[in-house]
């Protein structure tokens, strides 16, 4: 990334310094139940302790190996993230007719708290780890189908489509959410499409969804499952309660200038700068969020008030 994107993008420093970074893959939770065990990637600096976790739920089909330019860059910053590969992978391959498919979004919501439940086991995993992670500092992150599963558990509640009800999934230990190009309101803002082959969008109901939470949202971002357009995915911080936060990028499409990986092919907005913008952000909102600093995230609020930054607008309530 060039000096001027960054400096166009306001990428001042964090107050962190930069760490070298441990990576484990896989990582294997058994998960019988699942029918199949649950794989992870772990990310680490080599160096500090009480280092906050983050849960990082990829997009639909990903895998455990997506989302470097923010799994890398959080983890340098002092953070053990923490990414699943769920079920809806390409590297799956679940047959089309399985089963489990219509409980995808359950799931994966299942994935999370496993991987919290199994902390024991993903410190013993990765070498020098153990004691090391401050397990009272907790976030889950996701893109798109994976934001649904973070907002989830931030208290989103999902109609399940089987049974017509909607429960409480979400998990105390879940202290702070971000919340990237993720889809918002069902009902009559769908299109038919979305709302005869993904029934998980039909029926969300943000009104619960009480934890704190930054939604990033491309103001260019018109997926094919809204009639609406790309305010869509604006809905997660417009339509929950309690301190939300909404980063706009002006110009930025579903992948955000290219969050979901290195040079990924996927990405129809390849945008140094905007990906630069969305790294110091999320990083400054999960310190702040989280209880380790809040200057960098006081900073970002100034530099993205209004609409006068070139690429972003930063909204909070």
């Amino acid at each position: 990334m060039t000096a001027p994107a960054l400096a166009a993008a306001g990428a001042t420093a964090p107050a962190t310094a930069t760490a070298p970074v441990v990576s484990v893959k896989p990582v294997v939770l058994p998960a019988p139940e699942r029918g199949r065990d649950l794989r992870l990637r772990v990310s680490a600096p080599v160096t500090g302790h009480g280092l906050p976790v983050v849960l990082l739920a990829h997009g639909f089909g990903s895998s455990l190996d997506g989302y470097g330019p923010l799994a890398d860059h959080w983890a340098a910053h002092g953070f053990v993230v923490i990414q699943p590969t769920h079920l809806d992978s390409k590297s799956v391959a679940l047959p089309e007719d399985d089963p489990r498919r219509p409980g995808l979004w359950r799931s994966r919501v299942e994935d999370m708290k496993r991987v919290l439940d199994g902390l024991d086991l993903v410190e013993a995993a990765v070498p020098g780890l153990r004691g090391r992670p401050d397990r009272s500092r907790v976030a889950a992150a996701g893109h798109s189908f994976g934001g649904q599963t973070a907002g989830i558990l931030l208290g989103l509640r999902v109609r399940d489509p089987a049974t017509g009800e909607a429960e409480d999934l979400s998990d105390p230990r879940v202290k702070a959410g971000v919340l990237l190009a993720t889809a918002g309101n069902g009902g009559d803002d769908l299109t038919p499409f979305a709302a005869q082959h993904l029934p998980w969008l039909r029926h969300p109901d943000f009104t619960h969804m009480t934890t704190p939470a930054l939604v990033v949202a491309g103001d260019r971002d018109d997926l094919p499952f809204t009639v609406r357009g790309a305010d869509w995915t604006a809905d997660p911080y417009v339509l929950s309660p309690g301190r939300k936060s909404l980063l706009t990028l002006f110009g930025a499409e579903h992948f955000l200038g290219g969050i979901s990986g290195y040079e990924a092919a996927e990405t129809t907005d390849e945008n140094p700068a905007h990906v630069a913008l969305v790294q110091r952000v999320t990083l400054a909102y999960l310190r702040h969020a989280l209880g380790v600093d809040s200057t960098d995230w006081t900073a970002a609020r100034r530099d993205l008030a209004g609409t006068t930054h070139p690429l972003g607008r930063l909204d909070s309530k």
